[in-house]
């Protein structure tokens, strides 16, 4: 589940004068050789994963094409679905069986999650996925195969090897679920409103497992803190239910002129074509209901999404509709829409505001990083407090304003991390987490001229305190705990946010604004994301890429915020001139005391004089934990001030500060 946190400010990015430097003093606390340490990657490059971060020549994965029919009885709650899967085996192994998940048997009293979170709510193990038919072979030509099911995964026994270099198997499930009002570990879920239920629907099928080059088969079971890590392919879907509900879902609504009333499919291909929001679905049309083409018995929904991991969708007979165009880079265009109660558009700065939200971020995300390739982009308001699928996510029916741009936001820059970028949330958070939340910062930022910038985080910055300060304490708390490195489900949730989101993104900005510069940066970012769009890249993936792509050895940087918990301490210990005349220059030395090192920003004031900024590299405490440097200084001193905008996350700022 994605909580709406704010985070933090953008540091500006410094400027450095040129000095003279006299060299090193003895290390003492902090360890430069453990700081620097060579060999930070204990794999080469190989043919699947290039050592400059690339897919290599011969990168392969495996594929999953969904073909689902499902039916939804709104009074009993209960969705019944057949899903026939093509699945392709790419890789060079025989496979003997076939793993998927299962999320919906989290609902089931003997499913790990709640044997290490026990549930508050009432569970039954008639709860989770029911199968009556479990089949392999051809359409029309389905055979029964061996399988057995261990929470929320099954595997699959075929009765003869799935070769590798391209074969591929037809999968049919036949299966049944009852939704709760929080479902599959509030990824979905129904509520009440005067006008209709609101139903949302994810992790609603089953789906296979990832076998990759880096484990095979990844069997992580669904705990609760981990989320998706799924193959790629095409998805075609229909959803059968009640007439007079109106139905979203991701990808493309394949028949709305089929499904829809003729005055709402009229206002649909309206909203299309403009840049502002256009109501598609009135008040006054809940009210009288006016959704369907249909008005008794049941309205199929046709859905289709390319190169996906998953889908959702979402039903209501209470649903207000509107939409715009969003224009993207290439002069091509998507579709921004949302959905929401009554009850949710109570001011001008709620729900009715949400497209506009939507359609501002998809629009920046795809300017700044990487074109948006779906056309639509859905938001719907409902009981989730915050969940997205790749093209849809579901959002709190009650937030309004800035938490509701942050909301919207955060969750549709999902689509880029992990749902383009196909990184795996069950192991490695920080690179859906961290990256959507370092991306969102400055789609906040620049949003109506900065109308709810800068994005704050919301459990560490009441007041909207410095992002540097306030990561300090996370930093301290986790010293011995876990790392960025460390998987959701292995640690307490308490450490979850301030880690995966925060402190990642916190460290992008970092390397962004203080060690690199944004042109390297976004460089780098941008060809990373490129590169393995689709794909299934792992951490040493996006190092390597980001130091190739930028040409700057980072293993000092991946090593302390990423692989531990280092903290910094900058300081500056000494300042003398030369023949002790002020006009001959100025010799500071400055040490570092934690064993966190960083780039060094000075500002030197003089008493008579210009000011003089000094920019040191990282690289000065590859030798020790101290440092002189030389300044031309014309008269005396009166303060030297290291990090004068306060963008590092010094934990003790009283000894930055030299004063005679």
């Amino acid at each position: 589940m994605r909580r709406y946190n704010s985070t933090f400010s953008t540091p500006l990015y410094l400027l450095a004068a040129g000095m003279l430097v006299f060299g090193p003093l003895k290390a003492q606390k902090y360890d430069a050789h453990a700081a620097f340490a060579p060999n930070l990657y204990t794999q080469s490059g190989n043919e699947f994963r290039s050592g400059n971060g690339d897919p290599g020549p011969k990168y392969w994965q495996n594929r999953a094409d969904y073909q689902i029919k499902a039916s939804f009885d709104s009074s009993s709650h209960v969705l019944k679905g057949v899903a026939e899967i093509d699945y392709t085996n790419n890789s060079g192994d025989n496979l003997p069986y076939i793993w998927l998940e299962l999320d919906q048997n989290t609902e089931k009293p003997d499913a790990l999650s709640n044997i290490l979170n026990p549930s508050k709510k009432e569970l039954a193990p008639d709860l989770g996925f029911h199968f009556t038919k479990v089949q392999i072979g051809a359409r029309g030509n389905w055979q029964d195969v061996k399988y057995h099911v261990e929470g929320t995964r099954m595997q699959l026994i075929l009765p003869q090897v799935l070769k590798g270099a391209g074969a591929k198997l037809q999968i049919r499930l036949d299966y049944s679920f009852e939704l709760q009002s929080s479902s599959a570990g509030d990824r979905a879920g129904y509520m009440a409103t005067p006008e209709g239920t609101i139903f949302e629907f994810g992790y609603w099928f089953p789906r296979v497992c990832v076998y990759d080059d880096q484990r095979g088969w990844n069997t992580l079971p669904f705990i609760g803190g981990g989320e998706f890590y799924f193959e790629y392919g095409d998805m075609d879907y229909t959803i059968t239910a009640p007439s007079g509900m109106l139905a979203v879902g991701a990808g493309a609504l394949m028949n709305a002129g089929e499904a829809l009333d003729t005055k709402l499919y009229d206002r649909l291909q309206k909203a299309k074509t403009s840049d502002k929001t256009v109501i598609i679905r009135t008040k006054e049309d809940v009210k009288n209901g006016v959704a369907t083409k249909q008005k008794n018995g049941t309205t199929t929904w046709h859905f289709q999404m390319k190169n996906t991991r998953d889908v959702a969708f979402a039903l209501s007979t209470a649903f207000i509709w509107d939409g715009a165009k969003i224009n993207l880079p290439s002069g091509k265009t998507s579709f921004a829409q949302s959905v929401y109660p009554i009850s949710s558009a109570r001011s001008d700065s709620s729900w009715v505001r949400a497209t506009e939200f939507l359609k501002a971020s998809v629009e920046d995300f795809s300017t700044r990083w990487f074109e948006y390739p779906y056309p639509e982009a859905t938001n719907v308001a409902g009981p989730i407090g915050g969940m997205e699928y790749p093209g849809l996510t579901f959002d709190h029916h009650s937030v309004s304003g800035k938490v509701l741009f942050m909301l919207v936001s955060h969750e549709i820059g999902h689509t880029w991390f992990p749902m383009i970028v196909g990184s795996d949330e069950r192991r490695v958070p920080f690179m859906d987490e961290g990256f959507n939340t370092f991306i969102d910062i400055y789609a906040q930022q620049y949003f109506n001229k900065g109308e709810f910038a800068p994005k704050r985080d919301g459990e560490y910055a009441p007041g909207g305190g410095n992002p540097a300060d306030e990561i300090v304490p996370v930093i301290k708390e986790v010293q011995n705990g876990p790392t960025l490195m460390t998987p959701p489900d292995w640690q307490d949730y308490k450490f979850v946010h301030p880690m995966s989101y925060f402190k990642t993104a916190f460290g992008l900005v970092l390397l962004r604004e203080v060690i690199l510069g944004p042109e390297r940066f976004d460089y780098a970012f941008r060809h990373y994301t490129a590169k393995w769009a689709y794909k299934h890249p792992m951490p040493t993936d996006f190092f390597r890429s980001m130091e190739n792509g930028a040409g700057e050895d980072l293993g000092w940087f991946w090593r302390g915020w990423f692989y531990n918990n280092w903290q910094l301490d900058q300081a500056v210990t000494k300042v003398d001139y030369v023949d002790d005349d002020p006009t001959k220059g100025a010799l500071i030395t400055i040490k570092n005391k934690e064993q966190l090192p960083m780039p060094v920003t000075v500002t030197i004031q003089q008493s008579k004089g210009a000011a003089i900024d000094v920019q040191l590299p990282v690289e000065i405490w590859q030798r020790g934990d101290s440092w002189t440097f030389k300044v031309n200084s014309t008269s005396k001193l009166k303060r030297v001030q290291l990090d004068p905008k306060a963008v590092l996350p010094d934990l003790d700022r009283s000894n930055n500060r030299w004063e005679p």
